[in-house]
């Protein structure tokens, strides 16, 4: 029986290989569509553990030919977590209650792992019934309070039941530990009614840094989508200087959502006329202009934890400048099957054209997946070089990023792994032809940590001018235990779940600088990126988490920049820890009022386990000033990805410069390219210098006033002053608050 009831935590999965022999020989997004429902009909099996609706029948089939209790027993269970991850939760409770039942006859030790599975049930039921059908501006907000606790308390309340029985075997169980507390907190009861002995004692407790709480609007602007896993981007693709919103769901059924910003509070759902809708899948999503032409194209990464069922092509879709987008994987040159989740666009080589640096996903014992580095040709199609460029690793890459780390003009990679290593890629440039990459993993001190890792960036978190390296530790059971305090404090803590942020020592070395930082905690992330939430000019960070197991109930985390000397946990005054699970994630001013805002996908790799997405409204913190800068490269690449930017103000007195690297952030969801830059409580800015990719050429323009969005191309000796104005999403009918208006410099 052991056997059997392990099935639910994984199952045996057979090859699915992909190739275009056969297929008609047609390009864009009716064959691309045509293509990922090829692969979904393939992918449709009970072996493949993400296909809940194909396991529910295979097992309810096999029942009847079980040969003995403990087959039957299996299958039971089996079922009972299939129709978990369907999301027919009051099923999967009647099922899960009926093998208990079962069970009992034979004697009192029912396995923990049916238990488990009923716990995670009822708790799931209670979610679905309060925070999804029910769907409240603080559901599932962690610690759970207000608005967000329960009304129908059934399901919450028989998860309790159920983890007192665990909890009475093993006291040190940290997942139910951890469930039963945030059961008796999504009730209203806890501390006060949660049994002394499984107290986790100062949970929500409020941090020493406050922030003002943000606001969950997506609800009030039609963005609370309820998806699965996915990406987002957050991007102006229209043109019209107003920021729109893509996002996508990994489901194979489930196509992109494209909002158009209205710029009157509002979004405009042109997901079908887009022609976006009928593409589905994409675990995560980012911007580029591949072709120079000025129009943001996106890039979908496909496949992601699906082993062999993830050989699925990722896609290229030009923006046609329309209101519509065109798939050009084909005839790109970028059609390949790989599970990937993750990849980089930067000028590798210095032509003034985007190539894109793709991390790939080689589990042991399954066939190997390298990386893929594909050089532009400027002619629309694309070139595999990473064999020779010798970074064709086979690893289970879960990030890739770029950025310059020695300010030698040429983007650099950092690949962050589920294999433990890490791996720092100096662009050495063009030689022979081929983009030069040396391994500098050794010598740069990243090395010595091999815990397993996800998401990750490049960032200046102390303004000295040279890029820092974020990544973050993934371990959940490791994180578990910490959440549920049951880790050993005589000895030192493992940090395998941790944070982890080294300083560029701009001699080529990176310092390990986290528990001086006070980042040295759990995080458990997958999805985060990076802004400036207070415009202080130094970047804040926020983590999405979880991983696709329904008991990875971990609140996502906010940490706030203390003048690039420390960070402070600002969950819970932010009221931006959700316990869902936490993907694409899109820092940006989205209400045009000066501060930004947080857009989230939210939801898990189930169906059952789909919730809704949040923007999250910054209400602004303080009074501080920004300024917002757009460029356009001409002879960089027309984005101007890679360019920097220097901007030099004086706050409080102090002279001092803010320093970015211009990309979309992080390695799981997209922050727009314009760079929205906190300047204090300056109201002019003294400088703004610009070294441009390509050419590494310098320009710099000097006092410009605070709080405006100005445009900067290359060469050109203006600055253009985009205009916007500020709307309310809570009150989109009186939306309209003030306005800007262009201006020349």
């Amino acid at each position: 029986m052991k056997n059997i009831l392990s099935g639910i935590l994984c199952s045996g999965v057979g090859i699915i290989l992909l190739t275009t022999c056969g297929q008609p020989s047609r390009e864009g997004n009716e064959y691309m569509a045509e293509l990922l429902a090829r692969v979904a009909k393939k992918n449709y099996t009970y072996k493949n553990d993400f296909c809940a609706q194909a396991k529910i029948e295979q097992f309810r089939a096999s029942l009847p030919n079980a040969i003995n209790m403990e087959d039957s027993a299996g299958l039971e269970l089996l079922l009972t977590a299939a129709l978990l991850e369907r999301g027919e939760e009051e099923q999967a409770v009647e099922q899960g209650e009926k093998l208990r039942a079962q069970l009992e006859h034979y004697g009192p030790n029912i396995p923990v792992v049916v238990l488990k599975t009923l716990a995670i049930c009822y708790l799931r039921l209670g979610e679905r019934v309060n925070c999804v059908k029910n769907h409240s501006l603080e559901a599932c907000i962690f610690p759970i309070r207000g608005t967000g606790v329960q009304k129908y308390t059934t399901g919450s309340e028989k998860a309790i039941e159920v983890y007192k029985e665990i909890l009475d075997r093993d006291p040190n169980d940290s997942e139910s530990k951890w469930l039963l507390n945030v059961a008796y907190m999504a009730l209203g009861r806890y501390p006060q009614d949660v049994p002394q002995k499984h107290l986790i004692a100062g949970l929500g407790t409020d941090t020493s840094q406050l922030v003002k709480p943000f606001t969950d609007l997506a609800m009030q602007t039609g963005l609370n989508m309820e998806d699965m896993a996915g990406g987002s981007i957050v991007e102006d693709f229209d043109n019209d200087g107003i920021l729109d919103l893509v996002t996508s769901s990994w489901g194979l059924e489930d196509g992109m959502h494209f909002f158009r910003n209205t710029g009157n509070g509002s979004f405009t759902d042109v997901s079908a006329t887009s022609g976006l809708k009928q593409l589905t899948g994409g675990l995560n999503i980012m911007q580029t202009d591949y072709n120079n032409d000025g129009n943001k194209d996106i890039f979908v990464t496909r496949g992601a934890w699906m082993r062999e069922y993830g050989t699925q092509p990722n896609s290229l879709l030009r923006n046609n400048g329309n209101g519509t987008f065109t798939d050009v994987t084909g005839e790109s040159g970028l059609l390949s099957f790989h599970p990937t989740q993750t990849a980089t666009w930067a000028d590798f080589n210095s032509d003034g054209y985007l190539d894109v640096f793709v991390g790939n996903e080689s589990a042991e014992r399954e066939p190997a997946h390298p990386c893929e580095f594909y050089i532009n040709n400027k002619n629309g199609t694309f070139t595999n070089i990473a064999k020779e460029a010798k970074c064709d690793y086979v690893l289970y890459v879960k990030g890739i990023v770029s950025g310059d780390i020695n300010n030698d003009g040429l983007p650099d990679v950092f690949i962050s792994t589920m294999d433990g290593k890490k791996i720092l890629l100096r662009n050495d440039g063009v030689k022979n032809g081929i983009v030069a990459f040396t391994d500098i993993t050794q010598e740069a001190g990243l090395n010595t940590n091999t815990y397993r890792s996800f998401t990750t960036w490049f960032f200046d978190y102390d303004n000295d001018g040279w890029l820092d390296i974020m990544v973050a530790g993934y371990h959940f059971d490791k994180s578990l235990a910490w959440y549920a305090g049951l880790e050993a404090m005589n000895k030192p803590r493992d940090r395998s779940g941790d944070i982890f942020i080294y300083r560029n020592m701009q001699n080529g070395k990176f310092d390990d600088v986290s528990q001086q930082l006070g980042v040295n905690k759990v995080t458990f992330s997958m999805g985060a990126n990076f802004g400036d939430i207070n415009n202080d000019g130094y970047p804040d960070m926020y983590f999405g988490t979880g991983n696709p197991l329904y008991q990875s109930l971990l609140p996502n985390k906010m940490f706030l920049n203390l003048g690039g000397s420390r960070f402070a946990d600002v969950t819970t005054s932010s009221r931006l820890g959700n316990l869902q699970k936490g993907h694409g994630v899109s820092l940006a001013d989205l209400d045009y009022d000066g501060d930004q805002d947080i857009y989230i996908e939210m939801g898990g790799a189930y169906p059952g386990d789909a919730y809704q997405n949040s923007l999250y409204i910054n209400p602004g913190q303080n009074d501080n000033h920004y300024i917002k800068i757009s460029l356009e490269g001409t002879k960089a690449n027309r984005a101007a990805i890679g360019a920097k930017v220097k901007v030099t103000f004086t706050d409080n007195g102090v002279t001092r410069s803010v320093y970015r690297e211009l990309n979309s952030g992080g390695s799981f969801g997209s922050n727009p390219l314009m760079q929205h830059i906190g300047i204090g409580q300056a109201v002019t800015v003294k400088s703004i210098e610009i070294k441009w990719p390509a050419s590494n050429s310098v320009q710099q323009f000097n006092d410009i006033p605070a709080d405006q969005n100005i445009m900067i191309k290359e060469n050109s000796s203006t600055v253009k002053t985009i205009p916007h104005k500020r709307v309310d999403f809570a009150n989109a009918s009186s939306a309209t608050i003030g306005s800007i208006h262009a201006h020349q410099h």
